[in-house]
């Protein structure tokens, strides 16, 4: 089920990725929520890219993409587009940005892709298909305790909200195995379904931020919910048992 969905968001992401390696020597930079909310022309470039590349498949489609991109559907069916998750390591030469694609339908996200060309890292899942990586299935780790994580997280471009972030870092520092800021939230929610994290939590995310490696996390057999609404609405994944503890030690409600 979802076959061909897949099979093109794969192929999409896939060459977006390709675009996206070959680095420009010199960057236009454009500021969006605040002054350190950027987009660069690749951004931009790879946007156009996968809209037209799922459009030319799929002409009646519907598309939300990062940069801009808004088409209502006729068929049903939504994609969801960050087209360059992680512009900033982007544009600093750090490695983890990723393309991610999904898609969703009336009831929810049924594909997801994230691709990662400089890790050489693409996860997928289909709802009620699973989750895989680079071919392989995953599951996200279960059973772990709070004082055993590895919990990964990420900082608001707004800067008057960092405050109220970083009260909810300083109540795990003391009490976790350590915390680490990758910069690139589809690959954070990913690295929870394989295990190579035990828990992610971000406030701030759009829907093209968490579609996609949501669902791959959903479907490694992580909880993934979201807490509150408006700019600071929390998104969290982990495992069952852990997502329970940091839900209430962290004071998260939905």
């Amino acid at each position: 089920m979802y076959k061909d969905l897949l099979t093109l968001a794969q192929k999409v992401g896939t060459e977006a990725g390709a675009l996206l390696m070959d680095r420009p020597l010199a960057f236009e930079i454009e500021s969006k929520s605040t002054a350190i909310d950027i987009a660069t022309q690749m951004d931009i470039k790879a946007e156009k890219f996968i809209v037209e590349s799922l459009l030319a498949a799929r002409p009646d489609d519907g598309i939300i993409g990062e940069e801009g991109a808004s088409i209502e559907s006729k068929s049903g069916i939504t994609w969801v587009i960050d087209p360059l998750d992680g512009t900033v390591n982007y544009f600093y030469g750090l490695p983890g940005w990723n393309v991610s694609i999904a898609a969703k339908d009336s009831e929810g996200v049924i594909v997801g892709v994230v691709t990662a060309p400089t890790i050489n890292s693409t996860w997928w899942a289909t709802r009620g298909g699973g989750a895989f990586y680079n071919g392989h299935s995953i599951k996200c780790n279960e059973p772990v305790e709070l004082d055993r994580a590895l919990i990964a997280t990420g900082f608001q471009y707004d800067v008057a909200h960092r405050v109220t972030q970083l009260e909810d870092f300083s109540k795990l520092v003391p009490i976790v195995r350590d915390l680490r800021r990758n910069g690139a939230a589809a690959v954070d929610l990913c690295h929870v379904a394989m295990g190579a994290l035990d828990g992610y939590y971000e406030a701030g995310l759009k829907e093209w931020d968490w579609s996609a490696g949501g669902l791959v996390a959903t479907e490694a057999g992580a909880t993934f919910k979201q807490y509150g609404q408006g700019p600071m609405r929390i998104s969290m994944a982990a495992g069952p048992h852990l997502h329970s503890q940091l839900e209430a030690h962290l004071g998260f409600r939905s």
